[in-house]
C-alpha cells in the first residue's frame, strides 16, 4: 500500500475522548488552588487534632490547681501562664477546643437537619405549608440571633446543653430558607417532572433527587455557620449562660479572667486568640468551598 504524495492530502484526525470529571473532583481541584482556603483548613485541622488528643497533648489536667503558682506569667514551665487558681492556661485552652468545636459542630448539624426538613416541605409542597413555615422563619429572623439565644437559654436554664440547643434553634431559619429557595428552582427541572410522570413517590424524589442537588450550598453555609456558632457559644459562656464550672469553655475563661485584665492579661489573651483563629479558619475554609462549589464563581 502506497502513501499518497498529494500535498493536499491530510491524514485523518483522531479525536481523543474527553474524560468525564465528577463535579466534586473538579471542586476539590479548585479548592486546592485557593491558598487562603488551604490555610483555613490547616487551622481547623490543627484545632480538631487538639480537641481529639487533648489528654495526650495538654501538659496538665484542665482542672489541676496549684494555688502557690496563681497568676504566673508565661514561662518555660507554663507557656500560656496560669490563672487565679494556678491552673495551666495552655491546658485549659486545649481542652476548651473540645467544647467549642463540639457545640459548634453539633448545633449546626441539628440546624441543618431541622432546617432542611422544613425548607423541603415549604418549597416542594407550597401553599399553606409554605406560608406557615415561611412566616415562622420571618418571625425568628426578626430578632437578633444572640438575643434570641439568650432568651431561649434563660427559659431552659443556663447549661452547655441548653446553649447548644439555643444555637441550633436560632440557625434553623438560615438553612430552611436556603434549602427552600433551592427546592423551588429544582422542582421545575425536567428530570423532576419526568420522575413524577413515571409515578415516583414524593419522598423518593425529595431524598434521591432534590436533596443531593442542594448539598453544595448547604456545605458552604454549614462551614460558615460553625464559625458563627463558636462565637455565639463564647458569647453565652461570657454572659454566664453557657458552660458551667469547671468546664474550660473559651467564653467562660474570658469571663472569669476579665477582672485580671491589667494584672494578668495572658489569662484573656490566649482564649481570645483561640476563638479568633478557629473562627478565622472556618471562615477561610467556607469562602474557599463557596468559590469551588458555586458555578457562578468559576471563570
Amino acid at each position: 500500500m502506497e502513501l499518497s504524495t498529494n500535498p493536499k492530502y491530510q491524514a485523518p484526525i483522531i479525536e481523543k475522548e474527553e474524560k468525564v470529571v465528577s463535579p466534586w473532583v473538579e471542586a476539590w481541584r479548585s479548592f486546592r488552588k485557593n491558598k487562603l482556603a488551604l490555610v483555613g483548613t490547616v487551622i481547623v485541622l490543627f484545632f480538631v487534632i487538639l480537641a481529639i488528643f487533648a489528654p495526650f497533648i495538654a501538659p496538665e489536667g484542665m482542672n489541676d490547681q496549684k494555688l502557690t503558682q496563681a497568676l504566673q506569667s508565661p514561662s518555660s514551665e507554663h507557656w500560656f501562664g496560669t490563672d487565679d487558681f494556678g491552673r495551666d492556661v495552655l491546658s485549659r485552652v486545649i481542652y476548651g477546643a473540645r467544647i467549642s468545636l463540639w457545640v459548634g459542630t453539633f448545633s449546626v448539624v441539628g440546624s441543618i437537619v431541622v432546617g432542611c426538613l422544613l425548607g423541603i416541605i415549604a418549597g416542594y409542597y407550597g401553599k399553606w405549608a409554605d406560608a406557615l413555615i415561611s412566616r415562622v422563619f420571618d418571625i425568628m429572623l426578626a430578632f437578633p440571633s444572640i438575643l434570641l439565644a439568650i432568651a431561649i437559654v434563660a427559659v431552659l436554664g443556663p447549661s452547655l446543653k441548653n446553649a447548644l440547643i439555643a444555637i441550633a434553634i436560632i440557625n434553623i431559619p438560615t438553612f430552611g430558607r436556603l434549602i427552600r429557595s433551592r427546592v423551588l428552582s429544582i422542582k421545575e427541572e425536567e428530570y423532576i417532572v419526568a420522575a413524577k410522570a413515571i409515578g415516583m413517590s414524593n419522598a423518593r424524589i425529595l431524598f434521591h433527587h432534590v436533596l443531593p442537588n442542594s448539598l453544595a450550598p448547604i456545605i458552604v453555609q454549614g462551614t460558615l455557620a460553625i464559625a458563627t456558632a463558636i462565637i455565639e457559644c463564647a458569647a453565652l459562656g461570657f454572659l454566664g449562660l453557657g458552660a458551667e464550672v469547671p468546664f474550660p469553655e473559651w467564653g467562660k475563661m474570658l469571663s472569669d479572667a476579665k477582672q485580671f485584665l491589667i494584672q494578668a492579661p495572658w489569662t484573656m489573651v490566649f482564649p481570645g486568640l483561640a476563638i479568633m483563629l478557629t473562627v478565622l479558619g472556618f471562615n477561610l475554609m467556607g469562602d474557599g468551598l463557596r468559590d469551588a462549589l458555586d458555578p457562578r464563581m468559576k471563570s
